[in-house]
């Protein structure tokens, strides 16, 4: 199960923090220090996961990161979880296969042919070259995107072009919505720039004279 999900950047300030179990909103802060803290002092040569820190469950939870550029993305997972599954659904791996080793241990691995629709390139499909800056002003949108894929710790969707498809459809609904709410401004405004005819203030008929009263006016 996945815990949490976290993007700082170099300097441990937080862009995306999603938690899948409680947790008060200072020990929230404290595990993303802590979270920081661990992965910011590994070299960039070592492999991308770790025991987690001692307030996200010790060795009984994993840290699986990827550093690019300016930022950390960080799954905090259980030990149910594959090192190698959680970070293939933060980036794909650039090879069919790879080799692992250490010291008394070779094995290998091979990934399925084709495109894996993973965080990071759904990011870069959504933002056109994703920033920090994109995380910073559009957090909503990437909260949506990350729902798309992970929702109650558990992996939903890895096709890439099925979650762009559900996020492109949610802004042609909100900018749907946005068009149906400034419909009546649109409407007060084309009625001021009508050239109406003027009213008459008096209408005579016979020897009876009418006066018509002041209307309010839209300018």
């Amino acid at each position: 199960m996945i815990k949490a999900i976290l993007i700082f950047n170099n300097h441990g300030k937080p862009r995306l923090s999603k938690f899948y179990q409680p947790y008060s909103e200072d020990t929230q802060q404290q595990i993303i220090r802590e979270t920081f803290h661990l992965v910011s002092k590994r070299d960039e040569n070592v492999c991308n996961f770790l025991e987690g820190g001692l307030l996200i469950g010790g060795s009984d939870n994993k840290l699986i990161y990827r550093h690019y550029a300016t930022l950390y993305f960080v799954f905090c997972v259980d030990s149910s979880e594959s090192e190698l599954g959680i970070l293939d659904l933060i980036q794909r791996f650039p090879r069919s296969s790879c080799t692992w080793r250490k010291p008394g241990l070779n094995f290998h691995v091979s990934f399925p042919t084709g495109v894996t629709k993973v965080f990071v390139e759904t990011l870069d499909k959504c933002f056109e070259n994703v920033c920090e800056l994109d995380l910073i002003f559009h957090v909503d949108k990437v909260h949506n995107i990350l729902a798309e894929m992970v929702m109650g710790g558990m992996v939903l969707e890895t096709n890439m072009n099925e979650i762009v498809t559900q996020i492109d459809a949610q802004n042609k609904l909100e900018k749907s919505e946005a068009g149906l709410a400034g419909a009546p401004a649109r409407a007060v405004s084309a009625v001021k720039n009508m050239n109406l005819p003027e009213i008459p203030r008096n209408i005579n008929i016979g020897d009876i004279s009418i006066k018509v009263p002041n209307l309010p006016s839209f300018k």
